[in-house]
């Protein structure tokens, strides 16, 4: 895999080449059917699965992830066979520094699948220029077709979405999730989630980042904030939550940087206030300033 470092910039200060929304439509019509495709095989395979391995602590993969994976792969070489490719199992394709590069997480809750906890999703998204632009997140367990593409909004089963009205801390309800290495790191997110489940009617953990990111779309959560993310768990779902108006940015409120693994989104109301309760918590526990991400750590493979 050839280094990505020159490639995830700040996504937002990127000079985009223009995309027609015709272009955008079809990019999102090829990511529903590899979605819906990728679906059918996670579908086949729930409560079969016959090897379950792990990648490092608490990170499965299963014959699943691989089937669905490569299900996807097919799709998108056929219709679109000079676009990159940045898929979770197989790693990256293509000329990851070009203009567009598709990431893929074929299985996003693999955890939650293997149990047959119903949190789970193929999540695709296609970023132009370094932003994500198009987005697809199927949950085949409720078969849910989250889409969205930049100036065509936001869906759900093809029905318009849009993000709760909530304003008041107090009155929300938010979602958050732990990195695979929150064993190995004080910065593990444990001290944010306790204080943010004090000032909230609650804090929820999917296990899957995707749909964390779809239901904030949607209404059903008002904000959500994880690290140690990668490109995979978040495109698809940045341009549904941000097409469903949506806000994305860093912890701080600064732009969103892909290569941080570090994001928060929320429905805007309470965007500010969310960011200055994890803008306490750094400051009352100093280990956290540190705001490199796991993911940099794979950028040279």
């Amino acid at each position: 895999m050839q280094p990505l470092t020159n490639y995830y910039l700040n996504s937002y200060e990127i000079l985009m080449t223009e995309t027609s929304p015709k272009e955008l439509q079809i990019f999102l019509d090829i990511a529903t059917e590899a979605a819906l495709a990728a679906g059918a095989v996670l579908e086949s395979y729930l409560g079969n699965l016959e090897a379950i391995e792990e990648k490092r602590p608490g990170d499965l993969v299963t014959e699943a992830d691989k089937a669905s994976e490569a299900t996807v792969l097919e799709v998108l070489n056929r219709h679109l066979p000079n676009h990159a490719i940045l898929a979770e199992e197989s790693g990256g394709v293509g000329d990851m520094g070009g203009q567009y590069l598709w990431a893929i997480d074929p299985l996003d809750g693999t955890t939650n699948y293997a149990h047959q906890y119903p949190f789970f999703s193929v999540s695709i998204g296609l970023l132009i220029d370094g932003v994500p632009q198009v987005g697809a997140i199927f949950t085949p367990f409720n078969r849910e077709l989250f889409r969205g593409a930049k100036g065509l909004g936001a869906t759900c089963n093809r029905r318009a979405i849009a993000v709760s009205q909530t304003s008041e801390l107090s009155k929300s309800l938010l979602v958050t999730g732990f990195a695979y290495d929150r064993r190995q790191t004080d910065d593990n997110n444990y001290a944010e989630f306790a204080r943010l489940t004090h000032l909230t009617q609650g804090v929820r953990r999917s296990g899957s980042a995707s749909v964390d990111l779809a239901y904030v779309a949607c209404g059903r959560l008002d904000g959500y904030w994880e690290r140690g993310l990668s490109p995979w768990d978040l495109a698809a779902g940045i341009v549904i939550l941000e097409e469903a108006g949506g806000q994305v940015t860093a912890y701080d409120g600064s732009p969103f940087r892909l290569d941080s693994g570090r994001i928060l989104a929320t429905n805007g109301k309470l965007h500010h206030s969310i960011s200055g309760e994890l803008e306490l918590v750094r400051q009352q526990h100093p280990a956290l300033s540190d705001r490199d991400s796991a993911f940099k750590k794979l950028l040279v493979s």
